[in-house]
């Protein structure tokens, strides 16, 4: 993003990244970025955010972004933990979450473990198991090549790109794992979002969430996939905004699961 006020906090041996977007007395929403990205994921979302009176917080997970590796293992746990970290440096009590693709899993371990921290909860892309991966080529993925770049332009150790390729694969064959009741224990409104056309999620996936959590809303967008954020940001955002002010999202021609 970087239109914002860029800061930094230490957090279990890591210096974490982040950005805060308007007003600091406003209703904040954190925002949690996808497996290889950063808090740039969000740039489409966050202006609109903030044009909408919300303070936006955005950060770089642990070895993406401009955060530091650490010394821990990257786990959905210890990334959790750090947003909570950031939360409490903040002096932010509750906030909403929006979380994309591995942010989505991590907005979830948060609603299971830290659901007094949370008012509204946006997941797009999320799993419940390692067996909800998929991989299905599209013409809406971004290009492999501009997360290299990103990576390598941001990141305080930019040669270590290939060992966090190899660790993000690792991770995601062991997680996450949530059992039907941790999701069933939710209890905080949570918003499962997904593209009809997901890549990297089997169809299956948003739609048990949705049935295991107490309450939660399903939209599935229709004539897009997991990049949908840059792909169809207008619908988005939209939808984003609605849920966040107590809406259910409208979203003409969308799939009946």
């Amino acid at each position: 993003m970087g239109w914002g006020a860029p800061s930094q906090t230490t957090h279990a041996g890591a210096a974490l990244y982040y950005e805060v977007h308007g007003p600091a007395d406003a209703q904040p929403v954190l925002l949690l970025h996808g497996s290889l990205g950063s808090s740039e994921d969000f740039d489409n979302l966050a202006p609109v955010l903030v044009g909408a009176g919300y303070w936006v917080v955005a950060m770089d997970c642990r070895g993406r972004g401009r955060s530091a590796w650490g010394d821990l293992p990257i786990t959905f746990e210890q990334m959790a933990a750090d947003a909570v970290g950031l939360l409490d440096h903040l002096g932010i009590e509750k906030t909403d979450v929006v979380g994309w693709s591995d942010g989505a899993i991590i907005a979830l371990d948060l609603a299971t473990h830290h659901p007094e921290r949370l008012d509204r909860v946006v997941a797009y892309g999320a799993i419940i198991t390692p067996e909800g991966n998929q991989f299905v080529e599209s013409d809406q993925m971004l290009p492999f090549e501009s997360f290299i770049a990103t990576y390598r332009r941001l990141s305080p150790e930019p040669e270590r790109f290939e060992e966090l390729l190899g660790v993000l694969d690792g991770l995601t064959k062991v997680g996450p794992n949530y059992s039907e009741e941790e999701l069933k224990g939710i209890a905080v409104p949570v918003l499962i979002l997904d593209g009809a056309e997901d890549e990297f999620i089997t169809p299956d996936q948003p739609v048990r969430l949705a049935e295991l959590i107490p309450g939660a809303t399903l939209v599935i967008m229709p004539g897009t996939g997991h990049f949908a954020m840059s792909a169809r940001p207008g619908l988005f955002n939209r939808i984003v905004l609605e849920y966040l002010a107590g809406k259910t999202p409208a979203v003409p021609g969308t799939p009946t699961p």
